[in-house]
């Protein structure tokens, strides 16, 4: 395993559950429409209920397939919906939707755990999402590949397999994936196809 990383990470197979996020493409007036409502329980916290009500399950899912346990996804969840009203104030519409800064904190709240607690970092895993990676690498022996890959991705970064995650494992398109991260959608394109030919040269290092 890579020394610089602070955490070592299980992967937990789960061919059976699919939690795919409910995506959808933002619009520009729902986005504006939705800073109204921002504006409204910035001066009311009452009104930020629609906002937690609307957003809650997302985050939720996020952080549960990252932990692999439920209680503790209800927890960190709480957290996040609580740090987001106390900044709530400090925040300003740039273009993305809210959700994008509800995962940022949530992210932010799932590294702080490990970081605490010493725990292992959970990587929830589906044959299938092994399979989209393979697809996208394209290697002629694919058999090969797909054995090798759940041990190499032990071996990225976490600003890496967090891309990985969110782009194979919860089939985010890389707008959204651009939004979550603070980076241009041609970016996020770039980091992910970096990322799949590093993959690649890990598997090429470590032979079957």
């Amino acid at each position: 395993m890579s020394m610089n990383l602070q955490i070592s990470r299980t992967l937990a197979l789960k061919n059976n559950v699919r939690m795919n996020s409910s995506k959808q493409t933002v619009s520009e007036e729902a986005m504006q429409q939705e800073w109204l409502e921002i504006q409204a329980a910035q001066k009311n916290p009452a009104l930020f209920q629609p906002l937690y009500v609307r957003y809650y399950e997302g985050i939720f899912r996020y952080i549960y397939r990252r932990t692999a346990n439920e209680s503790l996804a209800a927890d960190l969840s709480s957290q996040v919906f609580l740090k987001a009203m106390q900044k709530l104030g400090s925040y300003t519409f740039k273009g993305v939707p809210f959700s994008a800064w509800l995962y940022r904190i949530a992210s932010n709240e799932i590294t702080q755990y490990y970081r605490n607690h010493s725990k292992n970092r959970v990587v929830s895993v589906e044959e299938s999402h092994i399979e989209d990676i393979v697809d996208e690498i394209n290697d002629e022996d694919k058999t090969q590949l797909k054995a090798a890959m759940i041990s190499a991705l032990d071996y990225l970064k976490p600003k890496d397999l967090e891309i990985i995650e969110l782009r194979f494992f919860e089939q985010r398109p890389f707008k959204e994936i651009a939004d979550i991260l603070g980076i241009t959608e041609s970016n996020a394109k770039v980091k992910t196809y970096r990322i799949l030919e590093k993959l690649k040269k890990i598997i090429a290092s470590r032979p079957i």
